[in-house]
C-alpha cells in the first residue's frame, strides 16, 4: 500500500470519529445469515424485529390491518348488523369468519401485529436511550486532523495569541448554547441534542399509545340509555337498555353516579333552505357522583358530554313520548305512561307501540291484554296529503292508534322489542264498517273501544326524551396524552439540527496564529455553512485579520472569512 493511500485511510477514519454519535440510531450491519446455531439465528432474529425498518412495517401492517375494522361490520360494535351481512352475502361471510373479520381487534393476526411491534418499539428504544444517555455525559469528539475535508469550512491568520483565540471561541459557543470544551490545539463543539430527545419521546409516546388502546380495549364500557322527561338513571348493568363491554371488564368497574333528566329541549331552523334542521339540542339534568354525592344541576348538549371519572355522558339522540291514558270497559285506569316513540325521518315523524300486560279485563270480565300501534307526527299539515310532519317542533301533533286484543306472548318468556307489536296470538278490534278500528287523535282526543271494550286517550302532555351513550374508557386521558408527546416529539426530530464545530488555532511558520473553523451536521438539511459563517465573522470581529505582508500589496487586514472558502472535496455528509 502507498503512503498516500495510508493518509487518505487515516483521513476517513478521523473524520468517521469526527462525525460519530451524531444520531442514537442503531448501525447496519451488512446483510448476511447466522451461522452460529440456535442463538445465532436468535440473535438476528432480535436484532431484525428491533430494527426501524421493520418497525416502520409493523405500523403499516397495523394500519392496513385497522380497515377492514372500519368496513366490515364488527361483533363488539353492532352483532345484528354482522347477522345481517351473514344473511346478505353466504359466500363472503364463511372466509371472513376464517378470517377473523368480523371482529379484527381482537384476531390472532391483529393482535400478533400489535405485540410484535409492541416488543419492536422497546427492543429499539431501549438501548438507544442507553446511548443517548452515554452521549449526554460525554464530550464533542475532537477535531479531525484537516477540517478542510468538512462540507463548511473557514480559515483566516491573526495577530491574536492562540489560546486568547481559543477562549473567546470557547466563550462564543456557550453563549450560542453549544456543548463545548478545549482539547488540544481546537474548541469542540456540539449542539442539537433535543433532536435526539424528541425522537425518543416520539418513540416513547407510541408505546404509550399503544398501552392505552389496549387498556381501553379490554376494560372500556359503553351502553345506552332512553330517558323521558322525569326518569332517573343510575350507573348499574340493569339500568342499560343495550350494554358492552371489554373482555376484562367487570361490573365494580363502572363509576358510581346517578342523573335524573329534567328537561329536554331542541330549537330548529324555522325558514329558508335549512329549514327543520336543529340549531340547538338540550338536556338538562341533574347528576350526583357516588353513593351519598350531593345533586349539581347541569346541562348536556350534542359533542358536551358530562364527565364523571372515566365516564362521559353523552347526548345522542331525541323523540316524543306522548303520554297515553288506557281505560277498560268500567272506566277505570288500567295504563298511564308516556310512550317513547321511534323517529323515522329528519322532522320526527315516529312509531311505537302501546302494551297493556296487566290489570286489564273486557266488557264481561275476562282477563285480556290490550296492543296499541301509534303513528306520531309533531307537525301535522292536512294540505300535504300524507301522515308525516312538516317540522321538527310540536306545532300541530297528531297520533294515529289502531287496536288489538288477546295475547300479547310477553308470558311465554321470550324477549320481545317494546317498540313492535307480536300479533300472531292478537285479534283486530272492528270499527262499524268490520274494518280494524283506528283513529286519529289530536291531544285531548279518546278513541272508544266497541262493545265497552274500554278507551284510549291521547292526553294533552306530549313528553320528549333523549336518548344517552355512557362511554368508560379508563385509557383515554393517556391516549391523548400520548399523542401529544407524539407529536412535539416528531416536530423535535424534524426540525431541530444536530451539528458539531471545531475552531482550531495554531501558530503559523512565521508566527501569525492560522484559525481554522469547521462544521458538519447530522443531516444535509443542517444550516451548518450559514451558522458557521455567522460564527466565523463574530469570532473574527474578537480576533481579526492580520495585515497581507505579500509582496507587491498594500498592508491591510485581511478579508472576513468566508465559511465555504476552501473546497470541500471528500468531505463526508
Amino acid at each position: 500500500m502507498s503512503k498516500t493511500d495510508t493518509d487518505n485511510s487515516r483521513e476517513q477514519e478521523d473524520l468517521g470519529a469526527a462525525g460519530s454519535q451524531l444520531s442514537t440510531a442503531p448501525q447496519e450491519e451488512p446483510a448476511g445469515l447466522p451461522g452460529l446455531g440456535v442463538i445465532g439465528w436468535a440473535r438476528w432474529f432480535w436484532r431484525q424485529l428491533t430494527s426501524m425498518r421493520v418497525a416502520l412495517l409493523l405500523l403499516l401492517l397495523l394500519s392496513l390491518g385497522a380497515i377492514p375494522g372500519s368496513l366490515i361490520p364488527q361483533t363488539g360494535a353492532d352483532a345484528s348488523k354482522v347477522e345481517d351481512f351473514r344473511a346478505a352475502h353466504t359466500t363472503l361471510a364463511p372466509v371472513y369468519d376464517r378470517l377473523g373479520l368480523f371482529h379484527v381487534y381482537s384476531s390472532v393476526w391483529f393482535s400478533a401485529i400489535y405485540i410484535l411491534l409492541f416488543v419492536s418499539l422497546i427492543g429499539c428504544i431501549v438501548p438507544r436511550t442507553w446511548q443517548f444517555v452515554v452521549q449526554l455525559r460525554g464530550r464533542p469528539p475532537a477535531a479531525p486532523k484537516r477540517l478542510t475535508r468538512l462540507p463548511a469550512y473557514t480559515t483566516w491568520r491573526t495577530e491574536a495569541d492562540p489560546e486568547q483565540v481559543r477562549e473567546a471561541a470557547l466563550a462564543l459557543l456557550k453563549k450560542r448554547r453549544f456543548r463545548a470544551h478545549v482539547a488540544g490545539d481546537a474548541v469542540a463543539a456540539e449542539k442539537g441534542y433535543l433532536r435526539e430527545l424528541g425522537n425518543l419521546i416520539f418513540h416513547v409516546a407510541l408505546i404509550v399509545l399503544l398501552v392505552a388502546f389496549a387498556s381501553g380495549q379490554l376494560y372500556k364500557s359503553d351502553g345506552t340509555k332512553l330517558m323521558v322527561e322525569g326518569d332517573g338513571f343510575a350507573n348499574a348493568l340493569p339500568m342499560y337498555d343495550d350494554f358492552k363491554s371489554g373482555s376484562l371488564f367487570r361490573t365494580d368497574d363502572l363509576v358510581p353516579f346517578s342523573f335524573d333528566l329534567k328537561d329536554f329541549r331542541g330549537t330548529y331552523e324555522v325558514s329558508g333552505p335549512n329549514k327543520g334542521t336543529p340549531r340547538t339540542y338540550e338536556a338538562k339534568i341533574r347528576y350526583s357522583e357516588g353513593a351519598y354525592g350531593g345533586e349539581k344541576p347541569t346541562t348536556v348538549k350534542v359533542n358536551e358530554p358530562l364527565k364523571i371519572g372515566d365516564s362521559k355522558v353523552y347526548l345522542v339522540s331525541h323523540g316524543y313520548a306522548p303520554v297515553i291514558t288506557v281505560r277498560d270497559g268500567k272506566g277505570e285506569v288500567v295504563y298511564h305512561d308516556a310512550v317513547p316513540l321511534l323517529p323515522l325521518d329528519g322532522n320526527v315523524s315516529s312509531q311505537g307501540v302501546v302494551k297493556v300486560m296487566d290489570g286489564y279485563r273486557d266488557a264481561g270480565g275476562k282477563k285480556e291484554q290490550l296492543g296499541f300501534q301509534a303513528f306520531f307526527v309533531p307537525t301535522f299539515d292536512g294540505r300535504s296529503g300524507t301522515m308525516l310532519s312538516q317540522f321538527p317542533a310540536l306545532l300541530n301533533p297528531l297520533l294515529a292508534v289502531n287496536a288489538y286484543h288477546g295475547d300479547l306472548g310477553v308470558d311465554a318468556g321470550n324477549p320481545q322489542s317494546v317498540y313492535q307489536l307480536d300479533k300472531s296470538h292478537m285479534k283486530e278490534f272492528k270499527d262499524s264498517r268490520g274494518n280494524l278500528l283506528k283513529k286519529l287523535l289530536k291531544p285531548g282526543d279518546t278513541l272508544t273501544l266497541p262493545n265497552g271494550a274500554g278507551s284510549i286517550t291521547f292526553d294533552k302532555d306530549i313528553k320528549e326524551w333523549a336518548g344517552f351513550e355512557i362511554v368508560q374508557e379508563p385509557g383515554g386521558g393517556w391516549a391523548l396524552g400520548g399523542a401529544v408527546a407524539a407529536i412535539f416529539g416528531l416536530a423535535g426530530s424534524l426540525f431541530i439540527q444536530r451539528r458539531r464545530v471545531w475552531v482550531r488555532a495554531v501558530r503559523g511558520a512565521d508566527g501569525v496564529t492560522v484559525v481554522e473553523m469547521a462544521g458538519l451536521g447530522r443531516s444535509e438539511s443542517a444550516k451548518v455553512p450559514e451558522e458557521l459563517g455567522d460564527l466565523a465573522g463574530r469570532l473574527y470581529d474578537r480576533a481579526p485579520g492580520a495585515p497581507d505582508t505579500g509582496a507587491g500589496s498594500d498592508a491591510g487586514p485581511a478579508e472576513s472569512p468566508d465559511p465555504q472558502a476552501v473546497p470541500a472535496e471528500g468531505a463526508e455528509k
